[in-house]
């Protein structure tokens, strides 16, 4: 594989893990047999977790002999969001494939991704359509992805499922913190990609634990939907989101002050036995406390541009990668 051949029509793997020793050299097998039986020109960029077991000297050990394989280790856990945008940001192929590395995910799945993408789709996302996990985890996540779908207008039915391709143009529009690697084909979306989904494989978990999917985890993904949301709407002009509730609060409490005057000239009630002093007074102070925050959202967004391409994580030690500054 040249340099070249990667750039041109060439697909990178990225499979962050966190404490995944187990299960790494079979991925890794299982990756290399399917590229090598489709003849891709490809790169698995193994992006560790803050782990602290075995998995990155396996990596170590596997890069030694396969010039394909390479790795990125973080001084700590910093989430699977950022282990995801860490390789991306290494990754060097036009199309990229994402997945889990504790073998729920099939690789053999990837050539028919490919294949979609290939038809002229931008990003193809997987689906867990026969989900090998416990009710406890599928129920909850049947919501939200129901509720996703709805919020955003991007009809899908498994946002969760790590197995996905993307075209690199896509996916460096996206914002990657928090938990929003799952938005990905939201932002895609947005910003004109044609996304579609297609079944695929999932398998029990065999050995070890999860470490990325929780319960827990739908509650933090649903609040991260609002921050999506709102990105999307106001991301270049925050005061228009702000500045509409200020005027609000202030229109408000300019009439309930006036309703109060009114009831103190004409003596129609005693002004001071109802809240409209205190509600006059709460109505405008909530609308310029909008008003300041539209301000400094202003500001925030603007250093946000002018800072573009700082990353939310740090990286201690790379394997056949030229670490750019973080």
């Amino acid at each position: 594989m040249s340099p070249s051949d990667l750039s041109t029509d060439g697909i990178s793997f990225i499979v962050p893990f966190h404490n995944e020793e187990t299960t790494l050299r079979t991925l890794y097998e299982k990756i290399t047999k399917v590229c090598k039986d489709e003849a891709y020109h490809y790169e698995i960029i193994f992006v560790d977790d803050g782990s602290d077991d075995r998995g990155f000297e396996i990596i170590r050990d596997i890069a030694i002999l396969d010039p394909h394989v390479r790795g990125l280790r973080f001084s700590r856990n910093f989430g699977q969001t950022a282990a995801m945008n860490a390789g991306i940001h290494q990754s060097r192929a036009p199309r990229i494939v994402t997945m889990d590395a504790d073998l729920q995910n099939d690789p053999t799945d990837v050539p028919r991704l490919v294949s979609k993408l290939n038809e002229g789709f931008d990003v193809v996302s997987g689906w867990r359509k026969d989900r090998q996990d416990a009710w406890m985890k599928r129920f909850p996540s049947k919501i939200a992805n129901a509720f996703i779908s709805r919020m955003t207008g991007v009809r899908l039915s498994d946002y969760g499922c790590s197995l996905k391709i993307y075209k690199r143009e896509f996916l460096e529009q996206a914002p990657l913190y928090g938990e929003m690697h799952r938005f990905i084909p939201i932002f895609a979306a947005w910003y004109g990609a044609r996304v579609c989904e297609i079944p695929v494989t999932h398998h029990a978990r065999s050995q070890g634990r999860s470490h990325y999917g929780t319960v827990g985890r739908t509650l933090r993904v649903l609040l991260d939907l609002l921050t999506v949301k709102f990105l999307h709407t106001y991301i270049a002009r925050p005061m228009h989101f702000f500045g509409g509730m200020a005027a609000l609060m202030l229109v408000c409490g300019f009439l309930s002050g006036i309703t109060a005057i009114i009831f103190k000239l004409t003596h129609f009630r005693d002004f001071v036995a109802t809240p409209l002093p205190l509600l006059t007074v709460f109505l405008i102070l909530i609308g310029l406390m909008f008003l300041l925050m539209g301000l400094l959202a202003e500001l925030l967004i603007r250093i946000y541009f002018e800072q573009a391409g700082r990353q939310s994580y740090r990286i201690q030690e790379s394997i056949g990668l030229p670490v750019s500054p973080s």
